[in-house]
């Protein structure tokens, strides 16, 4: 059986879910981050290395600003909260993206988050936070300029936010949507993705299961043929 080193989820729906249920999209929110919690006890469970999770994107801006600093305090809630015990757990956090317009107060909790946790082994909990893979891709591209490099995929690889994180076997993306969203297009040129209709608040262990189930039947050619 094929290891899974890196599992990428999109966690769509956490807003219509709390609509749906209770008419607040926050309550969705925060009801999703119960659903995180449960997929990264079995992603370690599972001895899963790297698990990336698309928790605001660039053109998330576009939301009113009532649920943008409701998302930005419950990250920031959550990681006061839970810091120790991910610590305690042997959990390396790292954050991806763009840090322009994060506030002083949550740069700060996540620079202190990705300093505590950086020889932790047993998981890496990748948090693409405001970010937009067009935007990394630009950014890498004036990097090499800059560095005056040779255009090259390992040097442009070298460059991108993820530059020490492996590329995903698996993008998982709930909510009934059939898009990547400006996420990981580079990353996820060979990544077998697996469209969820359930929103995310209501993904399942048996979800992820079935997922990773599905990924150990699938032959993975890379271009080549096998007989």
């Amino acid at each position: 059986m094929k290891p899974i080193n890196h599992v990428a989820i999109i966690m769509d729906g956490n807003g219509r879910w709390g609509l749906k249920k209770y008419n607040n999209r926050n309550l969705g929110h925060k009801k999703g981050m119960q659903t995180v919690e449960k997929i990264l006890s079995h992603s370690i469970k599972n001895k899963i290395k790297h698990l990336t999770l698309f928790t605001f994107s660039t053109e998330n801006w576009k939301r009113p600003s009532s649920e943008i600093n409701y998302l930005f305090s419950l990250l920031h809630n959550f990681l006061k909260k839970k810091l120790t015990k991910i610590n305690n757990q042997d959990i390396r956090i790292k954050f991806f993206g763009d840090r322009k317009k994060i506030n002083k107060s949550l740069l700060s909790e996540i620079n202190y988050s990705q300093k505590l946790t950086k020889l932790n082994t047993k998981i890496q909990v990748n948090i693409a936070f405001n970010y937009g893979s067009k935007n990394e891709i630009l950014n890498a591209i004036k990097n090499l300029k800059k560095k005056k490099l040779k255009i090259s995929e390992k040097n442009f690889t070298n460059n991108l936010f993820t530059k020490d994180i492996p590329d995903p076997e698996i993008l998982i993306r709930t909510g009934n949507t059939n898009r990547l969203s400006n996420f990981m297009l580079w990353q996820l040129a060979y990544t077998e993705i697996f469209f969820e209709k359930k929103l995310w608040p209501d993904f399942t262990i048996s979800d992820f299961d079935r997922i990773t189930n599905t990924y150990h039947k699938i032959k993975r050619k890379f271009g080549a043929i096998h007989e």
